[in-house]
């Protein structure tokens, strides 16, 4: 395993959109397992292709409460319900935070490491993670949703950034709520 090199805006690959991966390689797992150990290193709970200089459409994830992290090859938003507002940072644009409305649930379609298509149902922090990462794949950064340039701030280099992303509730009450998950195995379309 390696650890890759990350983009930092303004690299150019950050704004592209990741081509879909018709097949399940050697080379894709190697980058997936390059990226988890990338990941790690760098405190982050996603990250997308593009960040580590690859077109290829694939994430992961992994949030503290997972046992391992999460591959989403091809993803795609299905569904989306309500509304809240989050701060996030992103590994491509370190030293800063901001604040952007975020899904409070989404349905996600993609396919895993096994070539199979599966379906996840996630809210709370897996949910942000997911538009966080499907945002990187189609070229958009979190700092394109801020309302206004006020919701973007600098971080403190004696700030903690244990964390990628928080929700601004959790900030003065502790640790962030628990992530609910659903995932189906199928073979159909939606």
């Amino acid at each position: 395993m390696a650890i890759l090199e990350m983009r930092i805006l303004p690299d150019p690959i950050l704004r592209r959109k990741a081509v879909k991966i018709a097949k399940i390689t050697p080379q894709l797992k190697k980058l997936v397992e390059n990226m988890v150990e990338t990941m790690r290193d760098q405190s982050g709970v996603g990250l997308a292709a593009n960040q580590v200089g690859s077109l290829q459409k694939v994430a992961v994830i992994e949030t503290p409460d997972m046992d391992e992290p999460m591959v989403l090859i091809n993803p795609e938003i299905m569904k989306t319900e309500g509304e809240r507002q989050v701060t996030e940072g992103c590994l491509s644009v370190p030293g800063w935070r901001g604040t952007v409305n975020r899904s409070e649930k989404v349905r996600v379609k993609a396919m895993g490491l096994d070539g199979k298509t599966y379906r996840l149902n996630a809210e709370d922090l897996l949910a942000q993670a997911l538009e966080h990462e499907i945002d990187h794949l189609n070229g958009i950064l979190y700092i394109d949703h801020l309302a206004d340039h006020e919701s973007l701030w600098k971080i403190s280099e004696h700030q903690e950034e244990d964390d990628e992303f928080e929700d601004e509730d959790d900030e003065a009450e502790g640790p962030a709520e628990s992530v609910a998950v659903e995932v189906s195995a199928t073979g159909s379309e939606d």
